[in-house]
């Protein structure tokens, strides 16, 4: 049950050739270019949460329908693939159908296939080219193939002013992290926690937000009131865990992503959470100084 995508990008490695020792505000620069990397893909993963109902009525909030993600979190590898098989040839032999179109688009981004999500996408939104669900699907499809001008121009035609959707709210302000108007986006969370005050999903997207610019001590605020909600879920709690976790206290981290669990589902977490602080350069550090150190908010 992966919550986050392992962020890496050889653009951004030190530079092992080079023969002067990197000065302490290079040190600090790439770093926070690690850390915005991990909040971006958190960011992207958390449209998922944004953009789908879970126990809300859909005609009430006008939402992409729960039987998109929600009911699907808590499968494993294998449950996963089934359900894109069978979802898939039903998908087949009616691709025109809203709600089959959408809960596919779904389970392949769930399992990787973000330029197959999105064509689907395309077709449903052919086929309903004015659905508010279809449009805030689609938009999450194009963000999640890394087309996120199309994807916040797609959210924007999906709200409508007199009757506005915390969620797309949520989900423009997502987007516009990953394109670094985090000012922006700030302003997206706090109009929609306006419509939807306390909403976990929301407090922990505007958690990310921080991360996003290396301000650890101000996210770790946001997650803990995110993950303190009655409303939380386990993808909350994820995001709190890598924050934690991303400050040197690993422990702790651990402990937060095993909570409410299965113990697969848990290992699977901590497992990919050490793999993340890993391809930051941070994990062989943390594993020395773990419970020793003092947590490393720069």
């Amino acid at each position: 049950m992966r919550y986050l995508p392992a962020p890496y990008s050889e653009d951004v490695a030190p530079d092992r050739t080079r023969p002067h020792p990197m000065t302490a505000s290079a040190a600090v620069t790439l770093r926070k270019t690690r850390l915005a990397q991990t909040a971006a893909f958190a960011l992207l993963t958390a449209l998922s949460v944004t953009g789908c109902a879970t126990n809300r009525d859909v005609a009430t909030t006008g939402s992409i329908p729960r039987a998109s993600a929600a009911s699907m979190d808590g499968m494993n590898a294998d449950a996963l693939a089934g359900t894109e098989k069978s979802v898939g040839e039903s998908y087949a032999r009616d691709p025109k159908n809203k709600e089959i179109g959408l809960r596919y688009a779904t389970v392949l981004g769930m399992t990787g296939k973000s330029a197959q999500a999105l064509a689907v996408m395309q077709q449903v939104a052919i086929a309903h080219p004015a659905d508010r669900d279809v449009l805030a699907a689609y938009g999450k499809a194009q963000a999640g193939a890394g087309q996120l001008e199309q994807a916040l121009a797609t959210i924007n035609r999906a709200q409508t002013p007199d009757h506005p959707d915390w969620r797309l709210y949520s989900a423009e302000g997502a987007v516009l992290d990953q394109l670094g108007r985090s000012a922006e986006a700030r302003q997206k969370y706090r109009m929609a926690l306006d419509t939807q005050p306390n909403e976990p999903s929301v407090m922990s997207n505007l958690g990310m937000s921080y991360v996003l610019s290396g301000d650890l001590k101000t996210a770790e605020t946001y997650m803990r009131n995110a993950a303190g909600q009655p409303a939380a879920d386990s993808r909350v709690r994820q995001n709190l865990a890598l924050v934690v976790g991303l400050q040197g206290r690993f422990s702790e981290a651990e402990q937060i992503a095993r909570r409410e669990l299965s113990q697969q589902q848990a290992d699977a977490n901590v497992t990919y959470l050490r793999s993340m602080l890993s391809q930051q350069n941070a994990w062989a550090k943390l594993s020395d100084k773990d419970g020793k150190g003092k947590p490393n908010t720069n």
